[in-house]
Formats: structure tokens, C-alpha cells, sequence
């Protein structure tokens, strides 16, 4: 049997990340993604819209997390190799829109570790808290990886 991973990470928050939304960065993203919406490129288009600058598609905020220093701290704190573990699933919960522009500060915790396949499969929940300049929530996410 494999070693289990530590349960009392769950509940361990990490520092804020900050990060400052550019129109250039959601060009950027809407353009590695694929996105069609001219919302995500043409400023003028989302002004005549009712927008007050570019919107952020909805897997934007994915890329908040790496603007941190070490963006795998949580993994390394579980002392899981790098080539351990596989997204296995990402959620989103939506509650503002994201513009160029806003301010957005990502809080981050292990919501919960726990194992199937009698301790074979482990699975890793972090979940992050989105609030923008006003701090109002703009979404939650909740990631779920297993390590093997």
C-alpha cells in the first residue's frame, strides 16, 4: 500500500495572489484558447455592448494562479512528486464578470484529501476564492487532482 498523503493539510490556506487584469492579457488568453466572442477582443464592440472594457472568457481566471511565485506550493508541501499526480477536475461557480481593468485577488486552500480504491487513488481538493477591487466574489473554482 502506498503512502497516504497527510489529511491535516485539509483546511490550509495559502497566501492571496493579486493580480491586475489587463485587455492585453485577455486578448492573449481568448487568443491561446480559441475564443471567437469579439467581447474578448474588440474594445469598442464591448463599450457599444454596455461593458466598460474587455471581458474575460470564463476559464480566465485559471491563469490568476500562476502569477505566483510558486504556483505547485501545496504540492510540494504534501511531498508529491511533480509527475505524481493528473487534473482529474476543475469547477467553476460564476457570480460577477471579469473585465480589463479589475483587480482580482485568488484565495486559496485545500478543501479536502481523500482516497478510493482502498488508498490506491488519492485525490487533492483546492479550492479558490476570486473577489475583485470591491472585494466582491466573482467566482470560485474547485480543482481536484489524483495522485498515483
Amino acid at each position: 500500500m502506498k503512502k497516504q498523503l497527510d489529511r491535516s493539510f485539509i483546511g490550509r490556506k495559502y497566501d492571496p495572489v493579486i493580480f491586475n487584469v489587463t485587455e492585453k492579457r485577455i486578448k492573449l488568453f481568448a487568443e491561446a484558447t480559441g475564443q471567437t466572442d469579439p467581447l474578448y477582443y474588440d474594445l469598442n464592440y464591448a463599450k457599444r455592448e454596455g461593458y466598460p472594457s474587455l471581458l474575460a472568457p470564463p476559464t480566465f481566471l485559471t491563469t490568476v494562479a500562476y502569477e505566483q511565485e510558486d504556483p505547485y506550493k501545496y504540492i510540494r508541501d504534501l511531498n508529491i512528486n511533480m509527475g505524481q499526480f493528473l487534473h482529474a477536475n476543475q469547477e467553476y461557480s460564476y457570480f460577477l464578470k471579469v473585465y480589463g481593468g479589475d483587480t482580482i485577488k485568488m484565495y486559496q486552500e485545500i478543501g479536502d484529501i481523500f482516497d478510493k480504491k482502498d488508498g490506491q487513488l488519492q485525490f487533492i481538493v483546492f479550492k479558490s476564492t476570486y473577489l475583485n477591487q470591491n472585494e466582491k466574489i466573482v467566482a470560485k473554482a474547485k480543482s481536484t487532482l489524483v495522485v498515483r
